[in-house]
């Protein structure tokens, strides 16, 4: 099958190239599925320069999300105990191997594709909505009536979360992002409470003028150490700050003050979702089969796809990630189908 892999193993966009593989072959309790449209995500970025270490189950094909039809089971008996069938409509979550015409999965994170979303919004939904679930509800505890903060405001996760943080009643929601395009279009399409450019924005001044000093009750960071002393700032009492990330690097410049940490009693938890056995994974896929898949059919939840590009054209799709100029996310198709 057609591939995409990495000259020498890693390197810049330019390094990627279309190849042949062998096709994947399921295991019991795996899918095999003929993809149709796949995401992008960050991550994607950091392992294919290598910076990004693999769970031992992943293959050295990228790519988590996809969607795509069932062509068959690793247990052919066994398969109609799991609710799917060969020829069903799926997207799901995998360790890797998205970037490519097949990929093997296991059949507990995969969800049925409803017909109200199209090939691509599917593809763009398992990684960003269920993390955004994670950190939001799973390890933030987020509850109805408190107030959050959004890091990567436009960043697909975030505005996965956004929308969760809305339907779960956040009584403020706020977020950070670099572009004014981006603060309008977190502010105007998505309602934010309020957006700041962190370029020109003091946002964590910003927002304890705003809560009169009360603060946030949980904020959501994918850039560290640049961010944590704002992060401690802003926290409210017993406030929690969910560590997702490390865009800005994971040492801590001199003078950081922890004094909030004790006296405001915050707590701080980084997570990954990639590195989390299938066991875990599996709850988070039932809860957004139970809170989210709804919400999509009935248009209340949006995918926002920034562009679309051919498989063929990963290269571009790559650097645009790498621009950080996107809203959304960058969704790969499969040709010829």
């Amino acid at each position: 099958m057609r591939a995409i892999a990495v000259q020498g193993g890693k390197g810049p966009a330019t390094a990627m190239h279309v190849t042949d593989i062998p096709k994947p072959v399921p295991a019991p309790g795996q899918a095999l599925v003929k993809i149709r449209a796949f995401g992008l995500n960050r991550m994607d970025l950091l392992q294919r320069e290598g910076l990004y270490p693999l769970p031992p189950q992943a293959p050295v094909t990228m790519g988590v999300e996809f969607s795509g039809v069932i062509e068959g089971f690793g247990d052919e008996a066994a398969a109609s105990k799991c609710g799917f069938k060969n020829g069903d409509e799926v997207f799901g979550l995998a360790y890797g191997g998205a970037y490519a015409e097949y990929i093997i999965v296991a059949t507990k994170m995969l969800v049925h594709k409803p017909k109200e979303l199209s090939w691509e919004e599917a593809a763009g939904i398992p990684e960003t909505w269920i993390t955004a679930s994670q950190a939001l509800l799973l390890i933030g505890e987020f509850k109805s009536g408190q107030s959050v903060l959004w890091h990567a405001g436009a960043s697909s996760v975030s505005i996965s979360g956004i929308q969760l943080a809305k339907a779960e009643g956040a009584s403020a929601i706020y977020a950070t992002a670099g572009s004014q395009e981006k603060i309008d279009f977190l502010e105007k399409e998505l309602g934010v409470t309020k957006a700041f450019n962190y370029k020109t924005d003091d946002w964590a001044s910003e927002i304890q003028k705003l809560t009169n000093g009360a603060g946030v009750n949980l904020t959501i960071d994918f850039i560290g150490a640049p961010y944590f002393q704002g992060d401690l700032d802003v926290a409210a009492r017993d406030g929690r700050v969910v560590l997702l990330g490390l865009m800005g690097g994971g040492k801590l410049p001199d003078g950081v003050n922890i004094g909030p940490l004790l006296y405001k009693r915050v707590r701080v938890e980084g997570s990954t979702l990639r590195s989390r056995d299938v066991e875990y994974q599996g709850k988070l896929r039932d809860t957004l089969v139970e809170h989210a898949l709804p919400k999509f059919c009935d248009g209340s939840f949006k995918v926002f796809v920034e562009k679309v590009f051919p498989f063929e054209e990963i290269i571009a799709a790559h650097q645009l990630l790498e621009s950080n100029q996107t809203k959304g996310k960058i969704i790969c198709v499969m040709g010829g189908q």
